[in-house]
């Protein structure tokens, strides 16, 4: 079963900025293999294109975890 639109749009604040934070921190421990370390301004832009799949994906899991909470 597929998410609302409200589900998404709820949610995807939240997964926007948990995605620009992770990149941002990957990035960091990228720098170890001496890549370049990215700025809050590009990892908070990354976070907004990843976070679209990334809010798909958990709204997806909320849908099951509600339809299963609804079945005897």
């Amino acid at each position: 079963m597929k998410p609302g639109w409200n589900l998404l749009v709820g949610l995807y604040p939240f997964g926007a900025g948990a995605m620009g934070v992770n990149l941002f921190f990957a990035s960091l421990i990228g720098s170890w293999l001496g890549w370049p370390v990215l700025t809050p301004w590009q990892s908070a832009a990354g976070g907004l294109v990843i976070g679209l799949p990334a809010t798909y994906a958990f709204a997806c899991h909320i849908v099951r975890l509600m339809k299963q909470a609804e079945d005897p």
